[in-house]
C-alpha cells in the first residue's frame, strides 16, 4: 500500500471526502475530531401530483473520527456517523450510516470491520458525485446487498504501487446474513490506476428471498473508467452494471416501489464535470436501468440526466443547483408518469 494511498485512507478515515472537520484532540500519536454537513435548500418537480416545491434537505449527518498510531507502522482508525433528521421533529435522526473500526498499513494494506463503504463502491460509485442528483441505483437495499454504504461488513483492501504513475488496487469484503431476507455476501474489487486514468472492476454476490417467492442468488458485475478529480478541472466517469435480482422495478423519480424484483438488469450511469479554477463545477450525467426481464417488463425501467453546478464560497461553504430530466420508462406502469426534478441550496461542512 504506497504512502499516498495511506495517506489518503487515514485522512478518509479522520475527516471524510471533504477535507474539512473540527480536531479536538492530537497528541501522543491519537486524534478526535467531528465532522460531517449540514446541507438545505429547495426542492420542486413538474408532477402536480407529487407535489409543489419543499424545503429540502440534502442528506445531512454527523460523525466522530479518533485515530491512534499502534507503531510499527500501524495505524488504527474507528468512526462514527449519523444521519440529521433536519425538517420534520427529528424523529429519524441519528440513524446510522457508517460506524466501524479500521486498521491500516503502508505495506500490509487496511481492514475494516462494521458499517462501511464497501470494496463494490469503490469501483461502482465513481460517478455519485454531485451533490444534487447523482446515482439512484447503487441504492436498492445497499446496505443489505453491499453496493453502497455495507451492514456489518467485514474488509481488506490494498493498493500496490509498481512504477511513478501507475499502481493496481483490490478489496475483498464479506457480509454476514443478519437478516433474514439476505444470506451472507462477498465481494471483490480489482482496478488499475495509470496516471489520471482509473479502470476498475467489481462482483458482489449473495442469495436473497427479499421480494421474491423463493431464494435467488443476486449478483451483480459492475464496471467502470474514469479520468481526472472530481473538483480539479476535467472529471469523466462511466459505469456499467450487469445484474440479476438487484434491482426492483421503480419510477425513482417518485420514489414509488412496485415490490417486483427484476431477474435481469443493466445499470448505467455517465457524468462529464469541469472545475474552474473559480471555483463553479458544471457538470452532465445520465443514468439509467434496464430490465430484461419478461415478467416485469422488458425496456427501460428508469433514466433520467441532470445538468448541475456547484461553487465553493469557502471550502467549508458550497452553493449546488441542479435540474434533473426525465426521460421515461418503457414499462407500461410508468411510461406516462415522466417528472422533471429541480434543487438548490447550500452545504455547509462541519
Amino acid at each position: 500500500m504506497n504512502k499516498k494511498i495511506i495517506a489518503l485512507a487515514v485522512a478518509a478515515a479522520a475527516f471524510g471526502t471533504q477535507a474539512s472537520a473540527v480536531e479536538l484532540y492530537n497528541q501522543d500519536g491519537s486524534t478526535f475530531s467531528i465532522g460531517g454537513h449540514v446541507s438545505l435548500g429547495l426542492k420542486g418537480n413538474s408532477d402536480s401530483d407529487v407535489g409543489g416545491t419543499d424545503i429540502n434537505a440534502v442528506s445531512p449527518r454527523i460523525n466522530m473520527t479518533a485515530t491512534q498510531d499502534l507503531g510499527n507502522g500501524f495505524t488504527a482508525d474507528a468512526r462514527g456517523e449519523w444521519s440529521l433528521e433536519m425538517l420534520e421533529g427529528g424523529a429519524e435522526s441519528f440513524t446510522t450510516r457508517l460506524g466501524y473500526i479500521g486498521v491500516t498499513h503502508e505495506d500490509f494494506g487496511r481492514a475494516v470491520i462494521g458499517t462501511q463503504w464497501a470494496p463494490y463502491y469503490d469501483v461502482a460509485g465513481i460517478a455519485d458525485m454531485p451533490i444534487a442528483f447523482a446515482n439512484d441505483f447503487l441504492y436498492d437495499n445497499h446496505g443489505a446487498l453491499g453496493t453502497g454504504r455495507a451492514e456489518s461488513m467485514i474488509s481488506y483492501r490494498n493498493d500496490i504501487q509498481l512504477g511513478d504513475n501507475l499502481s493496481i488496487f483490490g478489496g475483498l469484503g464479506w457480509q454476514d446474513d443478519a437478516t433474514a431476507d439476505f444470506s451472507s455476501r462477498g465481494q471483490v474489487a480489482l482496478g488499475v490506476n495509470f496516471a489520471d486514468f482509473m479502470v476498475g472492476y467489481a462482483y458482489n454476490a449473495g442469495d436473497r428471498t427479499d421480494g421474491l417467492t423463493s431464494k435467488e442468488n443476486a449478483f451483480s458485475h459492475a464496471l467502470s473508467a474514469k479520468y481526472g478529480s472530481y473538483g480539479n478541472g476535467l472529471y469523466v466517469g462511466a459505469v456499467y452494471t450487469m445484474n440479476e435480482y438487484m434491482h426492483e422495478t421503480a419510477n425513482y423519480n417518485r420514489n414509488v416501489y412496485s415490490g417486483d424484483v427484476i431477474d435481469d438488469s443493466n445499470g448505467i450511469e455517465f457524468i462529464a464535470a469541469y472545475a474552474f479554477a473559480n471555483s463553479v463545477n458544471l457538470s452532465v450525467n445520465y443514468e439509467a436501468v434496464e430490465s430484461n426481464d419478461k415478467t416485469v417488463g422488458e425496456g427501460t425501467v428508469f433514466s433520467q440526466m441532470a445538468f448541475q453546478a456547484e461553487y465553493n464560497f469557502t471550502p467549508s461553504f458550497v452553493g449546488f443547483a441542479g435540474y434533473q430530466l426525465d426521460l421515461g420508462s418503457d414499462l407500461a406502469q410508468y411510461k406516462n408518469k415522466e417528472n422533471d426534478m429541480w434543487n438548490f441550496g447550500v452545504r455547509y461542512y462541519l
